[in-house]
């Protein structure tokens, strides 16, 4: 449809532009158009009917009723405001009100005023951010003061029902029924002369074939496909060949670190890894003994194919192809008898405490506790092996794995009402079942919004204690190495039997910056609430002193000084 230059009004089929008032020109009358003497209303013809184009718009030539469209425009504009005003009292009224609920009020109440006011030196020697945590303490006191007296009653509860009972180590016939196939492949002689226990495995396949097609972890994971190339490159070139047949060297770990998450596990693998007679599994984490072997990748995906143990052995091939050159040297020169010093690690931080599978796989259960742990695998094949487990304060962990891992709205208000809804759960499972059952419930432990049983560091201690004798672990402070980075790492090298190192390798391993550290973000959360503490150390109280017990050393108690 055409429109008309200066009006802008549409044209018509039939010729009625001609009549509009605003394209006739300067000497146009009005009072004697006869189209204009009709109250001045500009017809327009719509669908070839004629219409007033005041059922429309009313355009009038006299000037004589602005004052009147000036004052609705002034009116219109009045009411929006009110309209905006009535607005933004609702909102505020609601923010109040929540806030109040949530003690995040806008003022500080009467009694906080005081304080400042009492205190003539605060606004002048506390910076912005002093000032502000000292509101937050005050937050707190107005948000949280009034759960305490109910979470104590929890804490006592659970207190009242902490029994550390002995375990029974299942018999090895029994081991042997739930893992036919492990069992198969590990032999249970090792090789005299390498420290780590290693084997000679007898290979099937042709220059040909990929001995790492079905290895689960290169499937899944993409980050691994790289390692998984280059021993493919190299894999026939490390086999030893023997009367028309080729054999692999297959190894096992010589030491686990087993735990804790959030403990500083990782900083101490990417030291001890700076060994030369240290080598690890090709990924630091295979989470094979907790996990991966049950076909476990993520617990909220559910189970996958269950990966066999033969990928787990893959991890070790590049540190078994080192051993195996050492070995070949060696008998090559006539040292057939001479130790190898290599040692091989593996790091996984839910070695210690995770066994949330075993109630899908193993049925014959005593009163909900699982009756086979990861310990006694790992023991069954290696009576020998030796343990590093670093800790921390509990407290400090959770609130560490809680920033880590949590996702989303991560605050220190949500962290104390997770600790408190984990502390209920917890203190529900106690009354009816063990303190091992429900330390090692899966279903409770997917519950809980923050992982309390992880730092019940005492409960997997003795259970570990029951299959592995106390001079094969050696149990570190996270605080103590954080302080003396060196004085920790000799105690590593001395357990391990590690040879002496120069200084310049000494200093390469003591002297790199800290790993795994706290991210940015998250430290700008700040600390958790002072009440939330308090709750906790009242909660892992008494499982630290057992702990100080068992180790007879105080430090692990966490006073503060």
């Amino acid at each position: 449809m055409k429109h008309c230059i200066r009006c802008c009004i549409a044209l018509l089929p039939n010729d009625l532009h001609k009549h509009c008032s605003r394209c006739r020109g300067p000497s146009h009358n009005n009072k004697n158009c006869h189209l204009c003497k009709r109250e001045n209303k500009v017809l327009l013809h719509l669908d070839s009917k004629q219409m007033n184009l005041l059922a429309v718009l009313e355009v009038r030539t006299d000037h004589s009723e602005s004052w009147t469209g000036l004052f609705c425009l002034k009116k219109g504009k009045l009411c929006s405001l009110m309209f905006g005003l009535l607005i933004m009292m609702l909102v505020m009224a609601s923010y109040i009100l929540t806030g109040a609920k949530h003690g995040l009020l806008l003022i500080l109440p009467t009694f906080h005023y005081g304080a400042f006011a009492s205190n003539s030196n605060l606004m002048d020697s506390e910076t912005l951010c002093d000032v502000k945590d000292h509101y937050q303490t005050s937050k707190m006191n107005i948000s949280y003061a009034k759960d305490y007296p109910n979470i104590k009653v929890i804490i006592d509860t659970i207190t009242s029902n902490i029994e550390f009972k002995p375990r029974h180590y299942p018999h090895l016939e029994d081991l042997k029924k739930q893992e036919l196939h492990m069992f198969s492949v590990i032999p249970n002689k090792f090789l005299p002369s390498s420290k780590s226990p290693c084997w000679y495995e007898e290979y099937s396949g042709n220059m040909t074939t990929d001995p790492y097609a079905t290895n689960s972890y290169a499937l899944y994971s993409k980050r691994f496909r790289a390692i998984f190339d280059y021993l493919r490159k190299v894999f026939w070139n490390h086999l030893y060949h023997y009367k028309d047949k080729h054999y692999r060297l297959r190894c096992l770990p010589h030491f686990y670190i087993i735990g804790q998450p959030k403990c500083g596990t990782t900083d101490l693998y990417d030291r001890l890894r700076l060994h030369p007679d240290v080598r690890f599994s090709a990924i630091k984490e295979p989470h094979w003994w907790t996990r991966k072997r049950f076909g476990i990748i993520r617990l909220r995906d559910g189970f996958h194919d269950r990966y066999p143990v033969e990928d787990y052995l893959d991890l070790f091939d590049l540190a078994a192809h080192q051993i195996q050159s050492v070995l070949q040297d060696d008998a090559a020169k006539g040292y057939s008898n001479k130790m190898n010093n290599i040692i091989i690690g593996e790091a996984s931080a839910s070695t210690m405490w995770d066994n949330n599978a075993w109630i899908f796989f193993y049925d014959n259960s005593t009163d909900g506790e699982p009756p086979f742990l990861i310990q006694d695998f790992i023991h069954a094949f290696q009576p020998n092996a030796k343990l590093i487990v670093m800790l921390r304060d509990p407290v400090e962990r959770l609130y560490s794995d809680y920033l880590y891992f949590a996702s989303a709205n991560k605050s220190v208000e949500d962290f104390h009402e997770k600790v408190a809804e984990s502390l209920q759960l917890f203190e529900n499972c106690l009354v009816d079942y063990s303190l091992r059952a429900c330390v090692y419930n899966n279903t409770l432990n997917n519950a809980m919004p923050v992982r309390l049983q992880v730092g019940l560091y005492v409960v997997f201690l003795l259970d570990w204690l029951t299959v592995f004798n106390k001079d094969q672990m050696l149990v570190l402070r996270l605080e103590d190495h954080a302080s003396n980075i060196k004085y920790t790492m000799h105690m590593v090298f001395r357990f391990l039997d590690l040879g002496a190192l120069s200084e310049k390798q000494e200093a390469l391993i003591t002297k790199s910056p800290a790993s795994n550290t706290r991210r940015p973000e998250d430290r700008n959360l700040g600390p958790m609430l002072p009440l939330t503490k308090e709750i906790l150390e009242d909660f892992y109280r008494p499982f630290n002193a057992k702990l100080a017990q068992v180790l007879c050393d105080e430090a692990f108690l966490w006073k503060k000084p």
